[in-house]
């Protein structure tokens, strides 16, 4: 990994994701609730400025705090981040289609 993997914060949501943040955020697009992986796809822990910069713009938010590893950030999507992805979020629970 390279000094381009990361981008400097700027204003939540804005910008486009570097490849290596890219591969982070696509990970939790098909996990319930858009869990995302502290374990890249070789096993190698996300490096923590990757997931400081995606909470930095907004992309992804913390979400829950391991017991077991305080110091290891579990965080999930944002809406910000599915459209940095070029997805739009999934309905929350409860929220199904309008009727008239």
């Amino acid at each position: 990994m390279g000094n381009n993997d990361h981008q400097k914060p700027g204003a939540a949501g804005t910008g486009h994701p570097t490849e290596a943040q890219r591969r982070y955020l696509e990970r939790g697009l098909d996990e319930p609730g858009g869990k995302l992986p502290l374990f890249d796809r070789e096993g190698r822990e996300i490096p923590h400025k990757t997931i400081e910069t995606c909470i930095a713009h907004g992309w992804a938010e913390p979400w829950f705090a391991n017991p077991l590893k305080p110091e290891w950030l579990v965080c999930r999507l944002t809406p910000a981040g599915y459209r940095a992805l070029g997805r739009g979020p999934p309905p929350t629970p409860g929220q199904g289609p309008v009727r008239p």
